[in-house]
């Protein structure tokens, strides 16, 4: 039988996504076949559309997964019938997880939380991921301060969550309609976009804006910054570490992730929902901005 899949042929706006079909995949040894329940739509997927990372279509768009196991192969972990996440990275991948199934990995995929239904559940991977990888790079101790410039994003606000948890003095940057949400989620304090930060005031900035060197301006001599688009990130000055992230697929972490979600430290927020037959559409809501959480595509 075959399936639908979100591709991109030729780069462009949201009118360069398609529907197409494709076989259903069937997982080898090692690999397990989800039935996907939820996709959420990430920037990362307007920046592969687009053609931010070069290469030649097709393209299969979708990082994020949230779903049935329906196939297991060989040497799996994984029954049929399991409720699972997964982070399914790449840039050039001719499948994503915008499809209404998806073959990964055994070791990539987590328990999905048992608090949150598919939808909601379809959030975290990417963003979370990239939360907890980003501050594992900056390396910061318990009562250092931390700086999240758009904290109230995905990766900002699960980073604002998880600094918190850590024991970090988080300071979250974005437009002020998101203060009440930053500081609900565990940030000490709040600064406006458009103020600016105290120069040299922080131990480290995640700098989920790309405010580039504004944001490494804030950062102490001999502090700590990350970024989260490689090859973007400023030169490094005044002994300043300049780490920028490449997320990588982690089932481990994951599922402590997923763990965190059904204590309700980590939030799932979602926006709205789109059916995978207008992902076009749902690329098109994207691009207006002014979002409070995660676009979700369902088959």
């Amino acid at each position: 039988m075959p399936m639908r899949a979100a591709t991109v042929t030729r780069f462009g706006g949201p009118e360069a996504v398609e529907i197409t079909e494709h076989p259903t995949p069937v997982p080898g040894p090692g690999q397990v076949r989800i039935r996907v329940g939820a996709a959420a739509l990430n920037p990362v997927d307007a920046a592969m559309r687009s053609g931010v990372f070069g290469g030649e279509g097709p393209v299969g768009l979708g990082f994020d997964v949230a779903g049935t196991v329906d196939a297991a192969g060989a040497g799996t972990r994984w029954t049929t019938g399991e409720r699972v996440i997964a982070l399914a990275t790449g840039h050039h991948k001719p499948l994503g997880t915008h499809a209404d199934h998806i073959v990964l990995d055994d070791a990539v995929l987590a328990p999905a939380p048992r608090t949150l239904d598919d939808i909601h559940a379809a959030t975290l991977p990417l963003n979370t991921t990239t939360a907890s990888q980003a501050l594992r790079l900056l390396s910061l101790s318990p009562g250092q301060s931390l700086l999240v410039t758009g904290a109230a994003g995905g990766v900002g606000a699960h980073t604002v969550e998880l600094a918190h948890r850590q024991g970090l003095k988080v300071t979250g940057l974005d437009a002020d309609v998101h203060e009440e949400f930053l500081l609900s989620r565990g940030a000490d304090h709040f600064l406006a976009r458009g103020q600016q930060p105290s120069a040299g005031g922080f131990d480290g900035v995640l700098d989920a804006a790309r405010l580039g060197a504004d944001a490494l301006a804030a950062v102490r001599d001999g502090g700590a910054y990350a970024g989260l688009w490689p090859g973007q990130e400023p030169r490094s000055e005044r002994g300043i570490r300049v780490e920028a992230l490449a997320v990588r697929a982690d089932g481990a972490l994951l599922a402590e992730l997923s763990r965190l979600a059904d204590l309700g430290v980590l939030r799932a927020r979602v926006e709205r929902t789109y059916p995978l037959r207008d992902a076009a559409e749902a690329h098109a809501r994207l691009a207006e901005g002014g979002l409070r959480g995660r676009i979700v595509l369902v088959p």
